[in-house]
């Protein structure tokens, strides 16, 4: 039995191939900011993405047809429970039309293995969108009533990397109190707590460090100045995909800003080290959610491969508790090994219900 892995990422679409357990190949192809930026809306990256992915197959000898299982990243639609969820038509629709709010690029993942699963058979599932809620109710409520704080988090590498963790530890992941940084295009930085990412940043929503991508957490008072001059729907796509590096550099690429940072250059050098502060202050706040019962502070996601975003995250989080560093992320082998697991019945999967799993407190909303 062929799978075949969908990752769409903010600034890179990664495929993988498993027969059965084994991984056959995985490739990444990086995309640049202004080449997506191209496309008004995510939905619109659909058929560049397709052609992407049938490209890398064609390259390794594969065609769509080979492929007996779609699984594809997710995120988009009403925020849903953890665990393995069947892609039908509601959940196609709901991601399509974005009724959970998040404009980002792993909603993709769901709408092409549809289309493909759609024009070449077979079956699909997704893992863990961007928007699982767990959510404890003093991490939603905000100051203006009626307006709430959305789970939009990296949870498909960052409960994986946590699961991964306890066991190293000879725990159970629901034993276990950890802080999670996912640092690469997107920067969510959770709290888990016995299993549940209970708090976190809005990671495609300004909230929290600013990224490659992103805004991150800016005051509202000047970003109402910045509108009345530019436009609310600029300022949408900021927080997901113009924002960040972006917008100094005119590039997503942290291999150009980092070669500016190795050569000396003032400007990448604070933009550089600021995103390192501004996670390092998520990652304290993270712990103050779990009370100072840290069990581990976990670095994943692709910059964590920079040794001085390391090094600057340990100088200032080290005292919290012990810094365990999983470079990239272990997204295309969880996606796989827990659709197979539903596949030779090990476990269940999950229907969308196409609503919400949290819909606000009554005695404030009524």
């Amino acid at each position: 039995m062929k799978l075949l892995v969908i990752n769409p990422g903010s600034t890179s679409t990664k495929i993988s191939v498993f027969d059965e357990y084994k991984e056959v190949f995985e490739e990444s192809v990086f995309h640049d900011a202004p080449v997506l930026l191209q496309f008004p809306h995510v939905n619109g990256q659909v058929p560049f993405r397709k052609q992407v992915i049938i490209d890398i197959l064609k390259k390794h000898g594969f065609t769509p047809s080979d492929i007996d299982v779609y699984v594809g990243r997710g995120g988009g639609a009403h925020p849903q429970r953890t665990g393995v969820t069947y892609i039908d038509e509601t959940l196609y629709k709901d991601t399509l039309d974005g009724v959970g709010g998040s404009e980002h690029a792993a909603k993709l993942g769901v709408l092409l293995a549809y289309e493909m699963c759609r024009e070449y058979g077979g079956e699909m599932y997704t893992l863990n969108p961007t928007n699982i809620d767990e959510y404890n109710d003093y991490a939603r409520l905000t100051g203006i009533k009626g307006v709430y704080r959305n789970a939009q988090a990296h949870p498909l590498n960052q409960k994986a990397i946590a699961e991964k963790h306890a066991e190293s530890m000879g725990r159970r992941y629901e034993e276990c109190n950890f802080v999670v940084a996912h640092i690469d295009g997107g920067i969510t930085i959770n709290a888990h707590y016995h299993g549940r990412m209970t708090d976190g940043n809005v990671g495609a929503g300004g909230d929290g460090a600013f990224t490659p991508t992103r805004i991150g957490s800016v005051p509202v008072l000047p970003l109402l100045d910045y509108i009345e001059e530019h436009s609310v729907q600029e300022v949408r796509t900021m927080c997901s995909r113009s924002g960040g590096f972006v917008s100094f550099f005119g590039t997503s690429d942290a291999k150009v800003v980092h070669r500016l940072v190795e050569e000396g250059d003032p400007k990448a050098v604070l933009v550089w080290n600021t995103m390192v502060y501004q996670c390092c202050k998520q990652i304290g706040a993270m712990s103050t959610v779990l009370e100072g019962k840290v069990d581990g502070i976990l670095l994943t996601g692709g910059l964590v491969r920079y040794a001085d975003i390391v090094e600057g995250i340990t100088r200032r989080c080290g005292w919290i508790a012990p810094i365990s560093v999983y470079p990239g992320e272990m997204e295309q082998q969880a996606m796989a090994y827990s659709v197979l697991k539903v596949l030779h019945g090990q476990a269940e999967a999950i229907r969308y219900p196409g609503k919400p799993v949290w819909e606000g407190f009554p005695f404030i909303d009524d």
